[in-house]
């Protein structure tokens, strides 16, 4: 039997546990290929200064089962404009069996356009930002509409990838998974969450985060207006 074909999209600025939570996952059962997907062989840096190695190019990637989007610090900026990544992304969607993204990644998808028309979930602090790329967004953890799976904020790519293992290979490995990996949270803290960490946490992570969102927010409209002249064409 041939094995399931999932490919994980990584450029500059990648959050490395948006891309690493779910590869852990993903690459366990002995029935997947799991590929790190980048325009050329160089070396990424991501986000926090990790060093990924890509496994194959936009140009030589198998048509996959599963495309991944992870989301990403100030380089998704250029990612969300970046026309080869869009049309590869819209290429493997049409055939892929199931069409997903961690964090904000679900952000990239819906510039691609194949978001639109699916509720989806990414980080908490960016959901009105897909909102406004006219995706329904809902506040879980891993939301799944149809052949469209998505996980909210980094650490729940853990999360996604146990729910997307479930889907492709059954309850029985995702779980065999999970125990493999000990994954038993027991976080030290309760301040995962906006409404447990409390309004001066927040507040104080909103203001540590501002040049992020502000420059995302930029992006996010620019690639609004033109997702509106394309349906208005259309």
């Amino acid at each position: 039997m041939n094995p399931l074909q999932i490919g994980f999209l990584i450029y500059p600025g990648v959050i490395q546990l948006d891309v690493m939570g779910a590869h852990q996952v993903l690459s366990f059962p002995p029935n997947t290929q799991v590929h790190l997907i980048s325009k050329t062989l160089a070396f990424v840096t991501t986000n926090e200064g990790l060093i990924l190695v890509p496994t194959v190019t936009l140009i030589n990637c198998p048509p996959l089962d599963v495309i991944c989007v992870p989301g990403g610090g100030m380089g998704q900026v250029e990612v969300m404009q970046d026309q080869d990544i869009l049309s590869f992304l819209q290429q493997q969607s049409a055939t892929a069996q199931y069409v997903t993204a961690v964090c904000t990644g679900s952000m990239i998808l819906a510039a691609a356009g194949v978001l639109q028309g699916y509720k989806a979930t990414c980080h908490w602090a960016f959901r009105d930002q897909l909102a406004m790329l006219g995706v329904e967004v809902v506040p879980a953890r891993v939301v799944i509409d149809r052949n469209r799976v998505t996980g909210a904020g980094v650490t729940s790519g853990i999360d996604f990838g146990l729910t997307l293992l479930g889907l492709l290979c059954g309850e029985q490995v995702a779980k065999m998974t999970q125990l493999m990996m000990e994954y038993m949270p027991e976080p030290p803290f309760n301040a995962g969450s906006p409404k447990t960490a409390g309004r001066e946490v927040v507040h104080s992570l909103m203001q540590f985060g501002k040049p992020l969102l502000d420059t995302f927010l930029v992006q996010t409209q620019k690639v609004a207006a033109g997702l509106n002249v394309e349906n208005k064409i259309g």
